[in-house]
């Protein structure tokens, strides 16, 4: 820095400290990727004073908030549904039938015994696709019988005695003295300008809210959910930060060794300018350096200390410990989650998990559990290029070699152990010019964390694995995967397991065999096509989320309210769980206000004008959910933009729903027509009959019908 010219201009993020350190130079306080010299004035930047890059983002596309997640999963024939009001049975398509001489389209659900249930297009909102965790196949409910009400009482009622075990613990916590830390200092500052991206929206929010439980003098317990990659360790470095600076310990749980190995050289390249001293407990350590890291726990020489739960052995004491972080705490087991909660007590606790939670599920939480949702993808990454091909060992071939050349590795997943190692025989055959391992969970455990190990430090060029590596490794350094027979993999774990790849800046390659001879179900073909196309806005998308994010809710909520998910399907289940949050909190809940129309008049979408039945059904879902008039202007324009122009069945419906909107509007809760006359009932009991043809316009208000 001293031979640096008086004439230069220096853009940093470390602009204060220059300042003060070097008063003669000029500087200003900014973010540039490189310096440049213009009109003979020379401009350095952080790159070329201390090496370090910065990494521009672009701006984010993000899902539009209007989107209901609901029309985002695909309905096809023969799926599980519940019906808000008479349970779960299987959706059997679209079907016409004419009633009083009017032809209308109906939704037909089968129960159990076969009773059918014709749901008309305005009522197709209180159906849902059912979804709960794992594979077994729900039981149907029984038509004019309560086994259904009874069934929606009782998770009710467990929802309820759940939501006020949440409450009680927050108020328990708010009632708790712990150490309130002071607001960020000029080394917390320092920290967050060396961050080398720009921080996505949902992670600033969560750093925002982090900082703000610390600084209460009541113990923090958040939780920051977000899948891998979506920037939840810059979370939690800058928790540790805060903590350290104030004089405070830390400890990181990692559920591995290999996690903790991740973390500890995280942490260490983020905190290599600060004087702060890291370091690690797992059985990779001798019992001489451990010894020596528990001594310097003890006496406070250590600032962090990351390690798996041997953190949690009787002979780990701190001098004075406060803040943990614990990464997955889903995976550790009953014991250690019981030495956990006494190690919880009065200090700040920051938990992590990779498995997503849907939003209703973090929205209906939120008011009885201090969490942050991380859902906003890091968008300076490009899309991960997904092929889907015959098994071809001329293509594995060249994927791989195009990979070694750029100084990348790859990940070959064969999810057979008793044939693992003959493939990894064929791909070494294939690609000498690389070094190969193989790693499976039937491995003995520490020969596999010494494997996952020696990949990570570049000691492997081609992991041969199973679907072991679906969950928790993070090597951006790893840009391409190839999976064989990737028909046999459901939608979620192919989604998991192509999110290994991608996470750097570099351009990433999924390809996805099958094997011709093997005749492959529609639902595979399905599946591989649904990879192919994966976009934020794919109903393949959105189904391998939902799956995952029902998972997580799982694993947040317990075994016990997983069994609820499955009796009643996860949509129900948020909404139950919602209602629970509401009431407990003494806000009243009303029960949501439909308004029932039966017009002698044919009204629907036109097979021959939308031939899909899943689109038709998605518009029918959309219809339900439109509540101001605007809305259907723009469904309108949108429909003829699509579709061409409206044919007079569906010219009918937007009326309809014209009729429904200023009806909702004006509290009314029915509209019959019978006998030629229009029946009108208020939600205020208040009825009023009208001839039809006597008065052919009317206005709907609140107290009743003006002329």
């Amino acid at each position: 820095l001293e031979k640096i010219p008086s004439s230069a201009l220096i853009i940093s993020r470390h602009a204060a400290r220059l300042k003060e350190e070097f008063p003669e130079l000029k500087v200003k306080e900014g973010s540039l990727a490189k310096g440049f010299v213009f009109a003979g004035i020379e401009v350095l930047t952080d790159y070329e004073l201390f090496g370090e890059e910065v990494v521009l983002r672009k701006k984010p596309v993000l899902v539009p908030e209007g989107v209901s997640e609901k029309l985002l999963v695909d309905l096809k024939e023969g799926d599980y549904v519940v019906h808000e009001n008479y349970g779960i049975g299987i959706y059997r398509g679209m079907k016409e039938l004419e009633i009083e001489g009017i032809k209308q389209e109906y939704l037909l659900i089968e129960y159990a015994e076969g009773d059918k249930l014709y749901v008309p297009p305005h009522m197709v909102g209180l159906v849902e696709k059912y979804q709960a965790v794992g594979k077994a196949k729900p039981r149907l409910s029984r038509l004019g019988t309560k086994q259904w009400l009874h069934t929606r009482q009782r998770v009710k009622e467990s929802v309820q005695e759940l939501t006020k075990e949440l409450l009680g613990l927050y108020a328990f916590r708010q009632k708790v003295e712990g150490f309130a830390f002071p607001p960020d200092d000029l080394w917390q500052k320092e920290l967050e300008a060396t961050f080398p991206y720009e921080e996505t929206p949902d992670q600033a929010k969560a750093i925002f809210e982090v900082k703000k439980d610390m600084e209460s003098p009541r113990p923090m317990d958040r939780l920051i959910c977000g899948d891998v990659g979506y920037g939840k360790t810059e979370v939690a470095i800058r928790a540790a930060a805060k903590a350290i600076s104030s004089g405070k310990q830390v400890a990181f749980l990692a559920p591995t060794t290999i996690l903790v190995e991740q973390h500890y050289s995280t942490f260490k390249q983020r905190f290599q300018n600060f004087p702060f001293v890291i370091e690690m407990l797992s059985r990779f350590r001798s019992k001489k350096e451990q010894r020596k890291v528990l001594k310097l726990l003890e006496s406070g020489g250590v600032d962090l200390v990351i390690g798996t739960h041997r953190l949690l052995s009787k002979d780990v004491k701190f001098k004075d410990l406060g803040l943990l972080i614990i990464d997955e705490e889903q995976k550790f087991g009953v014991r250690h989650k019981e030495k956990l909660k006494q190690l919880k007590k009065n200090i700040d606790v920051l938990t992590l998990t990779a498995t997503p939670i849907p939003r209703t599920l973090y929205f209906s939480l939120s008011g009885v559990r201090e969490m942050s949702l991380i859902a906003t993808p890091p968008v300076d990454r490009s899309p991960i290029r997904t092929y889907v091909l015959p098994f071809s060992e001329k293509v594995i071939r060249e994927a791989i070699l195009r990979e070694l050349d750029r100084g990348g590795q790859v990940y070959f997943v064969h999810n057979y152990v008793e044939t693992i190692e003959g493939m990894a025989v064929k791909i070494r055959k294939l690609v000498p010019e690389g070094k190969v391992a193989v790693a499976h969970g039937q491995m003995e455990e520490r020969k596999l964390e010494k494997t996952m190990l020696d990949f990570l430090g570049r000691k492997f060029d081609i992991l041969v694995c199973t679907a072991i590596i679906e969950s928790g490794l993070d090597i951006p350094n790893v840009n391409t995967i190839l999976i064989d027979r990737a028909d046999r993999f459901g939608l979620s774990q192919l989604y998991q397991m192509r999110g290994r790849v991608g996470r750097s800046a570099v351009r990433a390659y999924a390809y996805l065999f099958y094997h011709p001879a093997r005749r492959m179900t529609d639902e595979a073909v399905e599946r591989l096509k649904a990879m192919q196309e994966f976009t934020a806005l794919g109903s393949g998308y959105r189904l391998a989320m939902r799956d995952l994010e029902i998972r997580g809710a799982g694993n947040l909520l317990g075994p016990e309210q997983s069994g609820h998910i499955y009796e009643v399907g996860f949509d129900l289940y948020c909404e139950l769980l919602e209602e629970a949050v509401r009431e407990i909190k003494g806000e009243k809940v009303l029960p949501p206000r439909e308004v029932e129309i039966d017009l002698k008049v044919e009204a629907s979408i036109p097979s021959d004008y939308v031939a899909d039945d899943r689109q038709r059904i998605a518009l029918y879902r959309r219809m339900n959910l439109i509540t101001k008039p605007e809305e259907i202007e723009d469904l309108r324009k949108e429909l003829e933009d699509r579709f061409g122009k409206i044919p007079s069945l569906l010219e009918n419906l937007l009326k309809i729903l014209q009729l429904r909107v200023a009806a909702l509007q004006a509290g009314v809760k029915s509209i019959r027509e019978e006998r030629g006359k229009l029946r009108i009932e208020w939600w205020s009991r208040k009825v009023k009959v009208i001839e039809v043809g006597k008065q052919d316009k009317f206005k709907l208000a609140r107290q009743g019908i003006a002329g």
